[in-house]
């Protein structure tokens, strides 16, 4: 097990980086807003597979939250994140404050436009502002060679993608498959927050999006499909179901016929707490 450090300074962060970059090290990149869980570990895993050295941020970025109540509400597990983080072989843990990042004065917003648009943005107004803006932030202060993403938040990933790209940030995005609970429910932090009942209707989600899944690969009407799949989790106790949508995966445009790179996705909410999934879907 490697020791691991841990900066809040960007000056101490800059540094160390220079110095592996000296060393001719591959420096791998996973940000989080804490609450750790095995999804999370399994992209530090995966970071570490690929590279040399591997930084995670701790951040809960309050730019990112359109309610306040669900800042307030939102899990924080500093040290048992970092016993978890030691224990996977993390090299550097970053934990800057809301001071450091967003200094008296600051200004400055990044939006992409379009891939912002419509489902989760929607429904959050600001939020791909407030996360685009801070990912440039921390990929500009980690010199990261590669930065390691979920498919969970598949419209985020695809954000990141493209500020990386028209930005020219010089860090490739990985993407890493959804992890899930036994039962299929993809693994998030605000999982916690779910009551037992709560928990427990939460895992038809998953199973309701394969089934939807299945009938598009099938070949049957994309509009009939999407409004089963709604009726279906609202007969289960979800409620609100902000979306539930099939999209074109690199632009996330709407799409009435199924083509190879399709997604299924879907917000919805049970329990007081907004789930989200996604699932690939192509023609068999």
């Amino acid at each position: 097990m490697t020791d691991m450090m841990i900066a809040s300074e960007i000056a101490t962060l800059r540094e160390t980086v220079q110095q592996w970059k000296r060393d001719r090290l591959r420096v791998g990149f996973v940000p989080t807003m804490g609450a750790l869980h095995e999804g999370h570990i399994s992209l530090v895993r995966q970071a570490l597979q690929a590279c040399d050295r591997v930084i995670v941020s701790i951040f809960v970025n309050p730019t990112q939250f359109n309610d306040p109540t669900d800042l307030a509400a939102y899990p924080r597990t500093e040290h048992a994140d970092g016993r978890l983080l030691h224990a996977a072989g993390a090299h550097m843990l970053y934990t800057p404050d809301a001071a450091s990042m967003y200094p008296s004065g600051f200004s400055t917003t990044v939006h992409v436009s379009g891939l912002s648009e419509g489902l989760c943005g929607a429904f959050r107004p600001g939020h791909f502002d407030g996360m685009a803006t801070v990912v440039t932030k921390l990929l500009i202060q980690t010199q990261a060679d590669c930065a390691f993403f979920g498919e969970k938040d598949f419209q985020q990933l695809q954000i990141v993608r493209r500020l990386v790209t028209d930005l020219d940030i010089p860090t490739e995005i990985v993407p890493c498959a959804t992890w899930r609970e036994a039962d299929d429910l993809a693994m998030s932090s605000r999982n916690r927050r779910l009551t037992a009942q709560g928990r427990e209707t939460a895992a038809r989600l998953p199973a309701a999006m394969r089934t939807a899944a299945a009938a598009l690969a099938g070949g049957s009407a994309v509009g009939t499909v999407l409004a089963t799949l709604r009726a279906t989790l609202e007969q289960a106790g979800f409620e609100p179901v902000e979306y539930a949508e099939l999209r074109e995966a690199a632009d996330l445009q709407p799409q009435g016929i199924v083509t190879d790179g399709c997604r299924l996705l879907v917000a919805a909410w049970i329990d007081g707490v907004r789930l989200i999934d996604n699932m690939p879907v192509s023609l068999r």
